[in-house]
């Protein structure tokens, strides 16, 4: 089965929950505003293993659980990830105003 993560990580790194994390380290820090808080809705952690990654656009094929995600990230934030790596994802989302 394959779910269109994109507009979930999307969502998700405009309002600064999503991270992703090389398994065996400690997960890369989720800054956000107290004020947005309230307003971050359905946040998880996914394990998944990289399967593709594009390092000048930061788009990054992962499975997980048996799904394929595709998620976008700043390319500078990737430039230590490849094809392979076990990650986690940090994902979470708001509605848009």
């Amino acid at each position: 089965m394959k779910i269109p993560a994109i507009g979930a990580a999307l969502a998700a790194l405009t309002f600064g929950v999503a991270a992703v994390a090389v398994a065996g380290t400690a997960p890369a820090a989720a800054s956000r505003p107290a004020a947005r808080a309230a307003a971050v809705l359905g946040e998880h952690s996914m394990p998944g293993k990289v399967t593709k990654i594009d390092h000048q656009s930061g788009m990054v094929d992962v499975d997980s659980y048996g799904m394929h995600l595709v998620v976008h990230f700043p390319p500078r934030s990737i430039a230590g990830l490849k094809t392979g790596d076990p990650i986690v994802l940090h994902l979470g989302y708001s509605k848009a105003h």
